[in-house]
């Protein structure tokens, strides 16, 4: 029986040849994506801008649709909603009302009256306040730098302090596209949202780490090889396992998109950019960068010869 190959065993295309070329791909999405991202801004969800969040349960299975239709017409912006753990309880969330607490209270009636007899109770009625929204936007920043750190840290101690640093300037550009296309078709960012960050970035890790053990397992090996030749050789022979891993976390993705509804769909988007920048970048830019910071070859061994620089 033949076993299913995307990439040939005998592939040898020269990616390192082709990397000016994806350098200028690069910074053109990167500083796009700045640009866009400055411009346009985040459309941020109810958790960071705070909002009013209502349960309710209704008399057999929620008309979601229905009263999602419903609290449209009444023009208090943004408003989503969910069911909470069964299909009679629904979690509505609506964005923080202009005015202080009068202002919410007087919200949260007009919804009770819009919903009418879909409701048969109100399990819960909180608002959110605009000062947890900005701690929940800083904890957020926080927790995308500190794992950033953390990988930076882990592939260093593990390789050397190049790897490192072509790690993290993967990762910055990886997080920061897909940012930017977030920001361009202007889906919802909330703390799903950022999860799906720190998802791109270990995935993205993963995928350059298989490369990166490659690498220093033929810098060992071939003392003499070119380093061009040697990142080339490195990246066809992990083409396969990477097109695999890709293709087939890009199919369950595709199908959370398509059957998933509303409420994952801004977490899946930004997941199935996140995989194919991830898996680009792994190739086009942490491996390419690496020429020109003096790798060394067979850390440990007795000859220590360093790697000639790219021209």
């Amino acid at each position: 029986m033949k076993l299913l190959r995307l990439v040939p065993v005998d592939t040898n295309y020269d990616f390192i040849a082709k990397r000016l070329f994806a350098f200028v791909v690069s910074g053109g999405l990167f500083l796009g994506a700045l640009g866009i991202f400055f411009t346009q801004g985040l459309n941020l969800g109810i958790d960071f801008l705070g909002g009013i969040l209502v349960e309710v349960q209704t008399d057999g299975p929620a008309d979601v649709a229905g009263m999602r239709a419903d609290l449209g017409k009444l023009g208090f912006g943004d408003v989503s909603l969910q069911e909470f753990g069964a299909p009679d309880v629904v979690l509505i969330r609506v964005q923080r009302q202009g005015g202080g607490d009068l202002a919410q209270q007087q919200a949260v009636e007009t919804i009770k009256q819009a919903m009418g007899t879909r409701v048969a109770d109100y399990r819960r009625i909180e608002t959110v306040g605009p000062t947890v929204g900005k701690e929940l936007q800083q904890t957020a920043i926080m927790a995308v730098v500190a794992s950033i750190f953390a990988i930076m840290m882990y592939i260093w101690f593990r390789f050397e302090w190049q790897f490192g640093v072509t790690a993290l300037m993967a990762l910055v550009h990886d997080v920061v596209t897909t940012i930017g296309v977030l920001s361009v078709l202007q889906i919802e960012f909330n703390t799903a949202t950022v999860a799906a960050l720190l998802t791109i970035a270990g995935y993205s890790i993963n995928d350059t780490v298989v490369v990166f053990d490659r690498v220093r397992e033929n810098l060992r090996r071939y003392k003499k090889m070119p380093l061009p030749d040697l990142f080339n050789l490195s990246i066809n022979s992990t083409l396969s396992r990477t097109t695999m891993t890709s293709l087939t976390t890009l199919l369950s993705l595709v199908a959370l998109y398509i059957f998933g509804g509303e409420v994952i769909r801004g977490f899946t988007v930004a997941l199935i950019w996140g995989i194919l920048v991830g898996t680009y970048s792994s190739i086009s830019v942490a491996l390419p960068v690496l020429l020109y910071l003096n790798v060394s070859r067979g850390t440990g061994d007795e000859d220590g010869i360093k790697a000639e620089n790219a021209s």
